[in-house]
């Protein structure tokens, strides 16, 4: 499942005007023992790129702290990897 977060506009070095879109991603992790959620991020530049990390981390509270990072940040789909490398 994946759910729309927030949505910034801002402006690149360049002047050109960009629009990016955050949605958390939700999946089941299903073991013998038990099922859980695992939460990952989106990020879809308007009429451009996307890229998505799945599976970041089981809690609630930390993907929304990374969520926060990324919107605050005005993170787009290209530097989302090294966001998240540098998060963890």
């Amino acid at each position: 499942m994946e759910y729309k977060i927030a949505t910034r506009r801002c402006v690149d070095q360049t002047g050109r005007a960009r629009r990016f879109h955050y949605f958390l991603t939700v999946d089941q992790v299903n073991t013998p023992r038990f099922c859980c959620e695992t939460y990952g991020v989106c990020v879809a530049e308007e009429g451009g790129e996307r890229a998505e990390v799945p599976s970041v981390t089981t809690s609630a509270a930390r993907i929304d702290q990374l969520l926060t990072v990324l919107v605050d940040n005005q993170v787009g789909p290209a530097g989302l990897d090294d966001v998240i490398a540098d998060w963890l």
